[in-house]
């Protein structure tokens, strides 16, 4: 289905959802701090979290989709700053 044939909602949708997965990624930012801290968190989770944004970027780009792309730009930043810092 074109952009043109989706209903308009869709695209608020998307773009809800986008918002909503920004704010999760920069809820990293306390755990950032903490393991900065020296109140270390498990790496795990940044690690994967990072490479499943890292791997959304990319279909998000090839789709040439804005909100999948935006939505998970944060999450690459963030987690592998996590992932660093928890190490």
């Amino acid at each position: 289905m074109s952009s043109e044939n989706m209903p308009k909602y869709i695209s608020y949708l998307g773009w809800a959802a986008t918002l909503t997965a920004f704010s999760m990624y920069v809820a990293y930012i306390p755990q950032i701090l903490g393991n900065l801290e020296g109140n270390k968190t498990h790496p795990m989770q940044a690690a994967v979290a990072s490479l499943n944004c890292a791997l959304w970027l990319w279909y998000g780009i090839k789709l040439k989709n804005k909100p999948i792309t935006f939505a998970n730009v944060p999450g690459v930043i963030f987690g592998l700053i996590a992932f660093i810092t928890a190490l």
